[in-house]
């Protein structure tokens, strides 16, 4: 495998082979949540085109807890990253 030398960037120390596949791996699982989220989202969206029977219950999901959650994931990954990646700035 050819050694990949990154650029330096202000903050940043060069990273190991297992580290860039830790993140690596990290990014993919983000990208896996994120999908979740997608489908969570695109879910209501499609059930809001037909109207519901009388007396049913609703069936929506509180597109407003599945934000929160999106917010929640999107700042954990962040962290797991920032933990593999140790910048030296603020």
């Amino acid at each position: 495998m050819e050694t990949f030398t990154q650029p330096k960037i202000t903050g940043y120390r060069q990273l190991s082979e297992e580290e860039v596949a830790l993140m690596n791996e990290g990014k993919a699982l983000a990208e896996q949540c994120g999908a979740y989220i997608a489908k969570l989202r695109a879910r209501d969206a499609e059930i809001a085109k037909t109207p519901p029977t009388t007396g049913e219950a609703p069936r929506t999901l509180d597109q407003r807890w599945i934000s929160i959650g999106a917010t929640d994931l999107q700042r954990g990954f962040m962290a797991v990253i920032r933990g593999i990646a140790q910048p030296t700035t603020f």
